[in-house]
């Protein structure tokens, strides 16, 4: 019981720390991740090439944390980030809703709520951090396959000689 309250105490230091280090907080609960997805789908509209799939495709994967915060506290993930994600659009689009960009999940009663208000906080550097070496990863996976798939298959060899 001691290690688990060291840990925790160890834990809060460390957010502290990351706090101090950001000098900025910013709405937790998927608000960064909605408000991001939002506005990349908005932009991937402009777009008029392939490169529009992949930005719609990397909002999609950015949903993938508020989607997994909503199941891990047994809610239905589907309408509650689509919720979510009407928030955040609208706070984009529509000057008077603006303060909907700090909307977050609230994973006790499943619903989304103003997670500034709440106290809902996150370190920003450490979103950035997380966002930058996510994109990282990805882009050197499809790397990868480009150099998989740029390599020409073998032509199967006839052992009798046609």
């Amino acid at each position: 019981m001691l290690d688990e309250m060291e840990r925790a105490v160890h834990d809060v230091l460390c957010a502290i720390k990351r706090t101090l280090e950001s000098g900025y907080v910013i709405p937790g609960g998927g608000a960064v991740e909605a408000a991001l997805a939002m506005h990349l789908e908005s932009f991937a509209k402009t777009m008029g090439s392939r490169e529009q799939l992949a930005i719609v495709e990397f909002a999609h994967a950015l949903l993938s944390i508020p989607k997994t915060l909503a199941v891990n506290s047994a809610f239905d993930a589907t309408d509650i980030v689509a919720k979510l994600c009407t928030l955040h659009t609208s706070a984009q689009k529509i000057p008077e809703k603006a303060h909907y960009c700090k909307f977050g999940l609230d994973l006790e009663i499943g619903k989304a709520r103003d997670n500034i208000e709440a106290g809902i906080l996150e370190p920003s550097f450490s979103k950035v951090k997380c966002i930058k070496f996510a994109t990282e990863a990805a882009i050197t996976i499809l790397r990868i396959d480009d150099l998989i798939q740029l390599r020409p298959k073998a032509e199967p060899k006839d052992p009798h000689g046609h």
